[in-house]
């Protein structure tokens, strides 16, 4: 599939929670959401020798790379190198607000610069064979988001990017920790769709505060190319994904249960811990798959207390589903 029509719903770059692990775990509730790395440095793939970082699963496909960078030269190296390794896309970040982000000159705080984010995605796609993309605020400190959004939005489209994704807030580089930065700054929403409108020939994604299909389907209804989902995708997934491919996609197919995802990842386990990992790297990601549901606490706390613990194998995973008593009754995601 490609990922024009994933990008319908897609869940969003989460640093130290969307690596191959978590992306293999989200595969397993929806066939067609597109699916976001972690942000990698263009400089940790050019020079620091990491393409290790670039690893991931066929089965994870559609999957984007998120890059973080403002070098265009070093942005278009590390492009061609995500290409040869079979991403569906390349994604420039342009909205993480971190201080970590900030001291390499990239982020948010490109959003004060955006020829300089267009002399970066002009570069990334002439040597793209995949859609190269931007996921932004709406703008940064004391700016004006009707005035700089827009702004930013001219430039993208006139260097070729064809698909950006708005996070609907403003990021304060001074003052606000990133994870304040992702529910302190208000939600604007009409800004948004009102770029949606004026730029027609750009496909816009929204992103920020969305926790719920339900409310996903809404911002499609209203006109919005795509919606991203972050952290509800993370801690209740299965309320997200589960029910996504015949609600964002129309597919007829029924729908995989929670025990089938389980029963799906055991051998991804097991092929893990044979390869030396542990199970934690993997079940860390699940702890959120019966949120809401009779037992979830007690599968939480025996996967939290148990994959950490030398030796941990599948048999805490089983001691874990056990503990739940709806594991083999009808699932109904939100």
């Amino acid at each position: 599939m490609s990922t024009h029509n994933s990008a319908r719903l897609s869940v969003a770059p989460m640093m130290a929670w969307t690596d191959r692990h978590c992306r293999f775990f989200h595969r397993q509730m929806s066939r067609h959401a597109l699916l976001y790395t972690e942000m990698v440095t263009s400089a940790a793939l050019v020079r620091g020798d990491a393409r290790h970082l670039l690893q991931f699963s066929d089965a994870e496909h559609p999957v984007a790379l998120q890059l973080g960078g403002s070098d265009a030269d070093e942005l278009a190296q590390a492009t061609r190198m995500a290409c040869d390794e079979g991403y569906d896309e390349v994604n420039l970040n342009v909205g993480c607000p971190s201080d970590r982000v900030q001291s390499g000159t990239f982020g948010a705080v490109l959003m004060k610069t955006p020829e300089t984010v267009g002399d970066c995605v002009s570069k990334m796609a002439a040597v793209s064979t995949v859609p190269v993309t931007v996921k932004c605020r709406i703008g940064v400190d004391d700016q004006i988001p009707e005035e700089v959004l827009p702004r930013v939005l001219e430039t993208m489209q006139a260097a070729g990017v064809k698909h950006v994704i708005v996070h609907a807030r403003k990021a304060w580089l001074k003052g606000l920790s990133p994870k304040e930065n992702r529910e302190v700054p208000p939600l604007d929403y009409p800004l948004v769709h009102r770029m949606r409108a004026d730029f027609p020939e750009l496909d816009i994604a929204i992103n920020g505060g969305i926790d719920r299909l339900h409310d996903a389907k809404s911002h499609l209804m209203q006109g919005m190319y795509g919606v991203m989902i972050g952290r509800a995708a993370y801690h209740t997934p299965y309320d997200i994904l589960g029910a996504a491919d015949a609600e964002i996609w129309s597919d007829d197919r029924v729908p995989t249960s929670r025990a089938e995802v389980i029963a799906r990842m055991e051998p991804y386990i097991a092929d893990h811990l044979q390869a030396g990992g542990s199970l934690h790297q993997i079940t860390r990601h699940m702890l959120g798959l019966f949120a809401g549901q009779p037992g979830a606490r007690a599968w939480r706390r025996i996967l939290s207390e148990g994959a950490t613990r030398p030796g941990a194998g599948l048999d805490v995973l089983q001691a874990a589903c056990a503990a739940v008593p709806s594991m083999h009754q009808p699932d109904v995601a939100q």
